[in-house]
């Protein structure tokens, strides 16, 4: 577990579940009711959604209403952070807990490895109804046509409603228990959220683990004309690192960027307003984050993998009526390392001694002298130099700097604090030699503490070119490259 800036102070293992509705009502400001449910989980997880772009973070041009008022009625992390700012690696610490060196992610379109543990796998075995609906993308291989049958490869979601990974918005592709697809010619959010309202339904008084995963605003940018309609190019207000001439990063792109975020907010709306329709929207913990941003022109740069905030920084909101009382801001650092045993605790579930993230939930539940980390670890394990990360990388972000370097040495050194925006590259000026060891320490600390090392790093670039979903299925990078020292003439040349 992560070191703490100070001790927690939370009930015993023993008495968590009996103590946790009673704990939350008395937070909350009212008694809790006699018989309060076990809490159920909802993960609404779009994909490439940066943390900046909330109305409640203070973009003074993208409208997120429903977003904005699940803030309001529960908490807002507002330092919210993807660990490895990709895809799949992404998906699999917010399952597992623990980082890529750990649970095998390490790259995107691997296969995470059914003898994992998973959120679903342990919330199943304590009775909870599990669900997944939507962009699974954890099964590695070919993404077309994205078939993943019942059994471990599931890992631990019975309902099922999703497909590997298919970013056709305006005509997604999923299926269920069986291998025919089901086609619908709506945009993707809306047949996701109808897809979530049938979980609530078909359930009873159980908990639930449900997880909506949206496509949007993932590139390619888009959304229906109405949202489109909201958002004109040419009066943005960009962010100050911007710079025109971005291939994806330009105003049009952020426009349709922002339009799509709408167009999820939307969908976000009408989910919570079925969920507190049931009657389980107080006893229902809701999470709100994304795998990782996208530069949109920022530093010159596009989409992910990138130290800087417009690519690790995601949304981070959480409500739950029986336990947070609302309107509530917290600077505390959440990562999706952080999430796993953070909803573990809050349901009184102690999570598996190898989950490596830190227990939140006295965050989240307002208590006095709660802990939170003083740093956050970022990870990246191979290059993909046909987007500007020429190396892997490793960083570590705390209140006032964000440093990353290559096992060559330093790369990105900024005074959050006074630079905000990065703009001042402090990792090669003479000055900062002293800052520069202080980061230094801090960063090998983390690898140590988390098992990690420079030598689980490949200088091929396996992400580029499909080469990890064209022809086999890997659960590790070592794999691929055996297979393609034996197909010389299959695998890519850079």
């Amino acid at each position: 577990m992560i070191a703490p800036r100070m001790a927690r102070k939370s009930p015993p293992l023993l008495l968590a579940w009996l103590a946790a509705p009673i704990v939350a009502g008395l937070v909350a400001g009212r008694p809790a009711p006699a018989a309060e449910r076990r809490p159920s989980i909802l993960v609404i997880l779009p994909d490439q959604w940066r943390g900046q772009d909330l109305g409640v973070m203070g973009n003074p041009d993208v409208r997120t209403p429903h977003a904005d008022r699940l803030a309001s009625e529960g908490l807002l992390f507002r330092h919210t952070f993807a660990n490895t700012p990709v895809c799949c690696p992404a998906r699999a610490i917010l399952l597992t807990g623990k980082y890529p060196h750990k649970n095998g992610m390490m790259a995107n379109d691997l296969r995470l490895r059914d003898e994992e543990t998973t959120l679903a796998e342990i919330l199943s075995r304590q009775g909870y109804r599990t669900g997944f609906i939507g962009k699974w993308h954890l099964d590695g291989g070919k993404r077309q046509p994205g078939f993943i049958p019942p059994g471990p490869r599931r890992q631990g979601f019975a309902y099922w409603a999703a497909n590997e990974c298919d970013h056709r918005h305006f005509r997604p592709t999923y299926f269920r228990d069986t291998p025919e697809p089901i086609v619908d010619n709506r945009y993707e959010p809306e047949v996701w959220v109808d897809r979530a309202i049938e979980f609530l339904h078909q359930g009873g008084d159980e908990p639930f683990f449900l997880v909506v995963s949206m496509g949007p605003p993932h590139d390619p940018y888009g959304a229906p004309e109405a949202f489109r309609k909201l958002y004109d190019p040419d009066k943005l207000t960009m962010r100050p690192n911007w710079e025109p001439g971005v291939d994806g990063g330009g105003r049009p792109q952020i426009a349709h960027y922002y339009a799509a975020i709408s167009a999820v907010d939307d969908q976000v709306g009408r989910l919570i307003k079925a969920l507190d329709d049931s009657g389980r929207g107080r006893d229902t913990i809701v999470m709100l984050t994304s795998d990782h941003g996208d530069m949109l022109g920022s530093q010159g740069e596009r989409l992910k993998r990138k130290p800087w905030e417009e690519s690790i920084r995601v949304p981070g909101i959480v409500r739950y009526p029986a336990g947070i009382k609302p309107g509530r801001v917290t600077d505390a650092f959440l990562s999706h390392v952080d999430m796993a045993p953070t909803l573990l605790a809050l349901c009184g579930i102690a999570a598996p001694g190898d989950m490596q993230g830190a227990d939140l939930s006295g965050v989240v539940l307002g208590r006095e002298g709660a802990a939170s980390p003083d740093s956050v670890f970022f990870q990246l394990f191979v290059p993909y130099a046909s987007d500007h990360v020429p190396h892997p990388w490793r960083g570590v972000r705390t209140e006032h700097f964000m440093y990353a370097r290559s096992e060559d040495g330093p790369w990105v050194l900024y005074n959050i604090k006074a630079d905000p925006y990065e703009r001042s590259n402090m990792a090669h000026v003479p000055g900062s030699a002293h800052l520069l060891h202080e980061m230094e320490v801090k960063l090998a600390d983390w690898m140590r503490k988390t098992g990690d090392a420079w030598t689980f790093n490949t200088s091929v670039p396996v992400d580029d070119k499909g080469r990890l979903y064209r022809y086999e299925t890997f659960t590790t990078i070592q794999e691929y490259l055996d297979w393609a020292a034996k197909h010389p003439g299959l695998a890519p040349v850079d």
